[in-house]
C-alpha cells in the first residue's frame, strides 16, 4: 500500500476543512436560529427519553452517528441545546447507529450524505445573496454543513486504504489465542482503525474479511466492533476543537458514554458474546462461530482450496464459496446483534445517570473562565407553561442571573481599557465583550418571550403589573450591556486615531468605574431578593447615582481646563469624555431598574 507525503497533507487539509465547516455551521446557526429552532429542539429534548428518541430517529434517518453527534455538538456550541439535553440525544444516536449496521447486513448499502453536498452549496450561495440577514445566515449554515461533510468524506479518501489491504492485519492472527489479552488487543485495534478511517461501517467490513479468512473467532470480531464504538467518537471531538467549552463537553460526554459502556462489557465479555451467538442461532441465521471453524479446517485439510479461495480462482458455484457466503451472513447478523444489544443495554443503564455524566464532564473539561460558559437559561423552563403565577418567580430568578452576567461586562470593559492596544489579548477580550453583548441580546429576548407567554395565562392584576415591570427591567439591563460594548467601540476608534491616554485619565476612569460597579452590585443584590428590598438599600442606590452624576460633572468641567493646560490632547479628551459619558449612562440604567423595583414590587418600599 503506497501512502505518500501528498496523501498526508491531503488528510491534514481534509481535517482543516471539516473543522472550518463546523465553525461556519455553528456561527450560521447562532445567527439564524431564533426562538423557533430553539423551541423545537427544546420540545424534542424536553426530558431524557424524548432526547433519546430524537437521537435515535435522526441517526437512523441519516445513517451516520458521526453526523448526528457532530450536529449535536454544533447545537450545543450555538447555545441551542444544554449539555444535559445533548447527553440524551447522543445516547439515542448510539442506538440509532445500529440501524445502519442492520441496513448494511440486510441490504449491503449505506446512505452517502456527501452526494448531496454540491447541490446544497448551490442553494446556499443563492441564499447568501439575499437581502434578509436571516436568509443569509441560513445560507452560511448550509455552507458550513456542506464543508463539514466534504471534509468528512475527504478524510475517508485520504486515510490509508485499510479496507482494501486486509493483509496488513494478518499479523494479528498471532495474537488471537491469548485469552483476555487478545480481547483487549482487538478492542484497541477496532478503536484505532475506526479513529483513522473515520468509519465504523468500514471497520465492520474489515472485521468480516478477517473472520472469512479464519484469522479471528466471532468473539474477537465482537471485540473489534466494541472498540469501534470508542473510535467513532473522534469525529465529534475533532468538530468540538473549533467550538466553545460547551461543545468540548458534549464531545467528551460522547466519549465517556462509549468508554464506560465498553468497560462494563469487557467485564462480562465472554458470556455476553456467547449470548449474542446464541441469539443469532435462535433466530435461524446459523452459528456465527461456524465460519472460523470451517475456514481453519479447510486450511488444515485442503490448503489448495483455501489458497484458491482468496485469490478468487475457484470456479463459480463451488461448494466452499456457497458455504462461506452463508456463514458470512451468520457472522454479519451476529455482529449486528452484538452491536445492537450492547448499545441497548448501555442506554438502559446509562440513561438514568445523565445528570451524573454532566457533572463528570464539567469536572473533566472545566471552564477556564466563568464567561466561557455556554448561553443557557438557568431557571426558566422552555417546556409548556401551566402555572403562570408560579412561572413569574422563575423569571425573577433568571432576571437576577441575567444582571449578574451583564455585570461581568463592566469588569471586561474596564480591563479592556488597560489592555495593550493592538495586542492578541486586546483582540481576544474585545471578541469576548462582543460575544457577551450578543448573549445579552438573546437572553433579553428569551426572558421577554417567556414573560409574554406567562402574560397569556390567567394572571391576577398584580401579576400582570409585575410582568410589565420585569419587561422594563430586562430592557434596562440590556442597555447596560450596550453601554459596555459602546466603551469597547470607543476604544477601537481611539486606537484607529492613534490617541493615547495619560495616567490622569486612566485614574479618573478607574474612579468612575468604582462608583458604577458599586451601584451595579447593589442592583444585582436587590434583584436576587426583589420581595425584600429594604428602604436603606434604595437610599444607598440613589446616593450612589448622585455620586456618579456629580463625579461626571466635575470631570466634564475639568476637561476643558486640562486640554488648555496641555495635560492631554484635545482628541484624547473627546474619547475620555465619551467613556465617562457611557459610564454615567450605565448609572442611569441601573437607577431605572431601582426605580422600577421601588414602584412595582410592593415590599420594596419597606
Amino acid at each position: 500500500m503506497d501512502y505518500s507525503i501528498f496523501d498526508l497533507f491531503g488528510l491534514l487539509g481534509a481535517v482543516g476543512l471539516f473543522m472550518y465547516g463546523m465553525k461556519v455551521m455553528s456561527e450560521g446557526l447562532q445567527k439564524a436560529a431564533g426562538d423557533r429552532l430553539r423551541n423545537i429542539l427544546s420540545a424534542m429534548t424536553r426530558n431524557r427519553f424524548t432526547g433519546l428518541l430524537t437521537g435515535f430517529v435522526i441517526t437512523a434517518l441519516i445513517q451516520s452517528s458521526s453526523a448526528s453527534t457532530v450536529m449535536v455538538v454544533s447545537f450545543v456550541n450555538a447555545g441551542l441545546m444544554s449539555l444535559g439535553q445533548s447527553m440524551a440525544v447522543i445516547m439515542g444516536a448510539n442506538v440509532g447507529t445500529t440501524f445502519t449496521a442492520w441496513i448494511i447486513a440486510l441490504f449491503g448499502f449505506k446512505v452517502n450524505i456527501s452526494a448531496f453536498v454540491l447541490p446544497l452549496i448551490g442553494i446556499a450561495v443563492v441564499l447568501l445573496f439575499m437581502n434578509k440577514s436571516k436568509t443569509k445566515s441560513i445560507g452560511e449554515f448550509l455552507i458550513g454543513f456542506s464543508f463539514l461533510f466534504m471534509g468528512l468524506d475527504m478524510i475517508s479518501t485520504h486515510v490509508p486504504d485499510l479496507q482494501s489491504n486486509p493483509e496488513m492485519f494478518a499479523v494479528l492472527k498471532e495474537y488471537a489465542s491469548l485469552g483476555l489479552p487478545s480481547i483487549l488487543i482487538f478492542c484497541l485495534v477496532g478503536l484505532l482503525v475506526t479513529a483513522v478511517i473515520q468509519s465504523s461501517a468500514a471497520t465492520f467490513a474489515i472485521t468480516l474479511i478477517m473472520c472469512s479468512k479464519g484469522w479471528i473467532t466471532f468473539d474477537l470480531a465482537c471485540a473489534l466492533v466494541l472498540g469501534s464504538n470508542i473510535g467513532t467518537t473522534i469525529t465529534p471531538i475533532l468538530a468540538s476543537m473549533s467550538g466553545n467549552v460547551a461543545a468540548k463537553r458534549a464531545s467528551m460526554g460522547h466519549l465517556l458514554f462509549n468508554l464506560l459502556g465498553t468497560v462494563w462489557c469487557l467485564c462480562v465479555f465472554v458470556p455476553f458474546a456467547n449470548m449474542n451467538a446464541w441469539l443469532t442461532e435462535s433466530i435461524g441465521q446459523g452459528d456465527p462461530n461456524a465460519l472460523y471453524h470451517y475456514v481453519t479446517g479447510l486450511e488444515a485439510t485442503s490448503p489448495e482450496i483455501y489458497n484458491h479461495l482468496f485469490d478468487n480462482s475457484l470456479p463459480q458455484g463451488h461448494e466452499a464459496l456457497s458455504n462461506i457466503a452463508a456463514m458470512q451472513m451468520s457472522v454479519s447478523f451476529g455482529l449486528s446483534i452484538f452491536h445492537t444489544t450492547f448499545n441497548l443495554v448501555n442506554v438502559v443503564i446509562m440513561i438514568w445517570l445523565t445528570n451524573v455524566y454532566v457533572k463528570i464532564v464539567e469536572w473533566v473539561v472545566p471552564s477556564k473562565r466563568r464567561d466561557d460558559e455556554e448561553f443557557t437559561l438557568k431557571f426558566i423552563s422552555r417546556g409548556l407553561l401551566n402555572a403562570s403565577e408560579l412561572n413569574i418567580a422563575q423569571a425573577e430568578k433568571e432576571m437576577a442571573v441575567y444582571a449578574e452576567r451583564v455585570g461581568r461586562m463592566i469588569n471586561m470593559a474596564q480591563t479592556l481599557i488597560h489592555t495593550k492596544e493592538k495586542s492578541d489579548d486586546f483582540n481576544k477580550l474585545y471578541s469576548r465583550l462582543e460575544k457577551y453583548e450578543d448573549i445579552s441580546d438573546r437572553m433579553e429576548l428569551e426572558i421577554a418571550h417567556y414573560l409574554n407567554r406567562c402574560a397569556e395565562g390567567r394572571l391576577s392584576n398584580e401579576g400582570k403589573l409585575r410582568i410589565a415591570a420585569m419587561l422594563n427591567i430586562i430592557s434596562e439591563i440590556e442597555s447596560i450591556a450596550d453601554s459596555c460594548m459602546g466603551i469597547g467601540k470607543i476604544l477601537s476608534r481611539k486606537i484607529q486615531s492613534g490617541v493615547d491616554f495619560n495616567d490622569e485619565i486612566y485614574s479618573n476612569i478607574d474612579t468612575m468605574y468604582i462608583y458604577v460597579k458599586s451601584a451595579m452590585e447593589m442592583m444585582v443584590a436587590q434583584l436576587h431578593d426583589v420581595e425584600n428590598v429594604s428602604g436603606k438599600s434604595l437610599i444607598d442606590s440613589y446616593n450612589k447615582e448622585r455620586e456618579i452624576n456629580n463625579y461626571r460633572n466635575s470631570l466634564r468641567s475639568a476637561n476643558v481646563g486640562n486640554i488648555n493646560a496641555k495635560h492631554y490632547e484635545y482628541q484624547a479628551g473627546i474619547y475620555y469624555m465619551d467613556i465617562i459619558g457611557d459610564l454615567e449612562k450605565t448609572g442611569d440604567y441601573i437607577i431605572n431598574v431601582v426605580d422600577t423595583l421601588r414602584d412595582n414590587f410592593k415590599k420594596a418600599t419597606n
